[in-house]
């Protein structure tokens, strides 16, 4: 008695994407005329719909802007693979990525331990500051690109590692309360002091609104305005780094 035939195996979608991909590089003339820094605007715009799928908690709109997002990644990957002086494809993508979160997962792959979340973050930053030992700056590693209200918030937070950043945020408490802090070469830049801070993620808002629209009434760019100010604390890091 013959075996019965195996089920035709059910095709990986993800590798079904990539061929997708791959022909539409290969075949469609706008695709083949894009580069890295075309797409770049299309990257951006895909990932603020995403984030706005997320924050208005829709489930369709989240699983659709996922896979506009991966497309993005399949784009450039198909970009690079066709490069002729360092080639790359989406397997090199998906192997680099594999092989940096098992080493940053050494409590999953490994046998080192974590049982609370701050322990897994433990475990991240050696694995990530091993990985990243050419960096020079806390401030090494965070994109020039990024909004400066959100570049802001993480300059902050590695600025208090070096003691500087804004006297009186909990950024800057933290970094006092530890047992060893670091030297403060540079002092905190003091905070403006004000007598109804926001208490909350909604208080916030409303007050960096009404800021955006004092901005806007004087004629001033709030966005340049906070990069400005943000490249005044860069300063202020890399001076207390250097111990200046």
């Amino acid at each position: 008695m013959s075996a019965e035939p195996e089920p035709p195996s059910r095709p990986d979608p993800l590798r079904a994407a990539a061929e997708v991909m791959r022909q539409v590089r290969e075949k469609c003339v706008w695709s083949q005329a894009m580069t890295h820094r075309e797409l770049v605007p299309y990257l951006v715009e895909e990932s603020a719909e995403l984030i706005d799928a997320v924050e208005r908690e829709d489930r369709a709109e989240l699983r659709e802007e996922l896979g506009d997002l991966l497309w993005q990644v399949l784009f450039h990957a198909a970009i690079a693979a066709q490069d002729p002086d360092d080639p790359f494809d989406i397997d090199d993508v998906a192997r680099t990525l594999t092989e940096k979160m098992t080493r940053r997962h050494p409590h999953v792959f490994g046998d080192a331990v974590a049982r609370t979340p701050e322990e897994v973050l433990v475990h991240w930053n050696a694995a990530k500051a091993a990985e990243k030992r050419e960096r020079r700056s806390v401030l090494d590693g965070i994109p020039p690109g990024m909004p400066a209200l959100a570049r802001a918030q993480k300059i902050l937070g590695r600025a208090a590692k070096v003691g500087a950043g804004i006297s009186g945020s909990p950024a800057a408490d933290a970094s006092a309360s530890e047992e060893e802090p670091p030297p403060a070469i540079v002092g905190p830049t003091p905070a403006p002091a004000l007598d109804d801070a926001p208490v909350d993620e909604s208080a916030l808002g409303e007050r960096l609104l009404e800021l955006v629209a004092t901005a806007r009434a004087h004629g001033w760019d709030a966005e340049r305005a906070l990069r400005e100010r943000v490249r005044i604390l860069e300063d202020e890091v890399r001076a207390a780094e250097a111990g200046n």
